[in-house]
């Protein structure tokens, strides 16, 4: 709930934006307003950044408010970004309520509008070796789903060979 003059709206909010919610008592949320025939929802978000990832998202055919919520609530935005323009469909194939072919439209319909962003050396490395960490995990008989579960709870600065070691000790 926002309160906002004593009048209390129902957010839609990222978990990004509810941590930060949980750590003071008052904060100022990024919202979007998406006006329905029949209803009118806030969601909130964290930063401006999470908030103009998921306008692109609404954008792209397919996708409504609470599937673009589901995406920006996943991973970091910079993380979501480098997977787009890397063309790493795979990454939001790993999304409950993403198909295969959702996924290549979201990398299809934003990878130009993404591309001018500038992607750090060491930033593409972060991405590029966790990518080599699910690949692993998905080739032993992981789900993609459940390699970025198991992914999700290993140090995201270990080396990807460390990384797979790390999902397969939690595993067993």
């Amino acid at each position: 709930m926002l309160d906002v003059g004593g009048v209390g709206y129902l957010v839609h909010a990222t978990p990004t934006a509810v941590r930060k919610g949980d750590s003071a008592d008052e904060i100022t949320v990024e919202t979007y307003l998406h006006v329905r025939e029949d209803a009118l929802q806030l969601y909130g978000f964290a930063d401006r950044s999470e908030r103009e990832l998921f306008v692109q998202l609404l954008a792209v055919s397919g996708i409504g408010p609470k599937v673009a919520l589901a995406i920006v609530s996943g991973s970091p935005v910079g993380e979501l970004r480098r997977a787009i323009v890397r063309g790493d469909s795979a990454r939001f194939q790993a999304i409950p309520g993403i198909g295969k072919k959702t996924a290549e439209r979201i990398v299809l319909e934003l990878k130009e509008k993404l591309a001018t962003t500038p992607i750090s050396p060491v930033a593409a490395a972060e991405v590029d070796d966790h990518v080599v960490a699910r690949n692993a995990l998905v080739e032993l008989g992981y789900s993609l789903t459940d390699a970025e579960r198991a992914l999700a709870e290993t140090d995201a600065d270990a080396a990807p060979e460390e990384r797979v070691r790390q999902a397969l000790r939690r595993a067993a």
